[in-house]
């Protein structure tokens, strides 16, 4: 199948149009138009090599919602026309424990990223979301409900899943005291899906700037880390903090703001940190953690828990064209949405 993307060619992170052929379908594939793709930070981390050499051309995207086109002989799940989606991953091995409990991302064979990574069997580079069409095996494709804005689901697939799935792990429910750290891209859809869950939460920043954007979306309001009395105050009093800070940071700060046995996640962050201190650990039998998206059943959970809901991330609809300035927008710091494509506007 013939189609045109958006592609790096090289760790400038420039994207540039680029046309390339997607696989023939396989008997378990579906083929898939893309309606919107969304601009995820770790797209930007990824072609710019901050996370290693990549294998360009490369066209990025794990944030895909669309249409099916085509189906294989074998696929059971989906018919053409059908809503779907596919998030960070497009295939696992399938047989291993981690993949037989829907942990895919767990994969112990490694799972295969949606750009980036060779194909289990071609080996081909996987391509990504930035582009009109992709074609994925039934397993990792996932429905989307006519109860969710189209336009604006596509983020559930990174942001949502990213922080639903830690959220569900350390048993977030009515009651349960969550700070999230950073009111960026994963950080709003944080607030939405702890409050949806009936936590109590509080967004923790450097000022309290946003503090109307916070409370809009149902937090209590924002602790200013920079403020030592209000931190000092706010001692012992989180059973759960989501740090979703994308870049190196120093999460000592925060350590002392959990309870008992309460869990700092990091889940923003991949890579270096600054260097732990063990004592807030020891006294309060604190931990840290971190959390990798979520596997195909839980991102299909919280699809249906943002339907269920009515959770639509904050959006900013722009056309693919647009994606060099909205990488600009990603590299001066975290913003309080996330940039969709229109992958309408994009023609073979």
């Amino acid at each position: 199948m013939k189609t045109i993307g958006y592609a790096a060619q090289d760790s400038s992170a420039k994207m540039t149009p680029y046309h390339f052929e997607r696989r023939t379908l396989r008997s378990n594939d579906v083929a898939i138009e893309i309606l919107y793709s969304g601009v995820c930070h770790s797209d930007l981390h990824t072609v710019n090599g901050d996370w290693g050499p990549q294998p360009y051309p490369l066209v990025p995207g794990h944030e895909i919602v669309g249409q099916v086109l085509e189906v294989g002989k074998d696929v059971q799940k989906y018919k053409v026309g059908d809503r779907v989606a596919v998030g960070c991953m497009v295939d696992s091995c399938q047989t291993c424990d981690h993949c037989e409990h829907d942990l895919e991302q767990y994969c112990r064979n490694g799972m295969t990223p949606t750009y980036g990574a060779p194909d289990r069997i071609s080996k081909e580079i996987t391509q990504g979301g930035y582009s009109k069409h992709i074609v994925v095996r039934e397993e990792f494709v996932v429905s989307v409900s006519d109860k969710l804005d189209i336009s604006k689901a596509a983020p559930i697939l990174c942001a949502g899943i990213t922080t639903y799935s830690p959220l569900r792990t350390w048993g977030v429910t009515k009651g349960t005291r969550v700070g999230v750290i950073g009111l960026g891209g994963l950080g709003h859809m944080a607030v939405k899906l702890a409050v949806a869950m009936g936590a109590e939460v509080t967004v923790i920043s450097r000022s309290k700037t946003k503090e109307k954007e916070a409370q809009a979306i149902g937090a209590k309001g924002i602790l200013a880390s920079t403020d030592e009395a209000a931190m000092q105050a706010a001692a012992s009093s989180f059973d759960f903090i989501l740090d979703t800070v994308p870049v190196k940071h120093d999460f000592n700060t925060y350590m002392p703001l959990l309870e008992l046995d309460g869990t700092l996640c990091l889940v923003g962050q991949i890579g270096p940190m600054e260097e732990p201190m063990t004592m807030p650990l020891v006294f309060g039998r604190r931990r840290i953690a971190g959390s990798l998206i979520g596997g195909i059943k839980e991102t299909q959970d919280v699809l249906d828990f943002c339907a269920e809901h009515n959770i639509h991330p904050d959006c900013k609809i722009i056309s693919p064209d647009q994606i060099n300035d909205a990488f600009k927008d990603l590299e001066k710091g975290d913003i309080a949405y996330r940039y969709v494509m229109d992958m309408s506007k994009l023609a073979v």
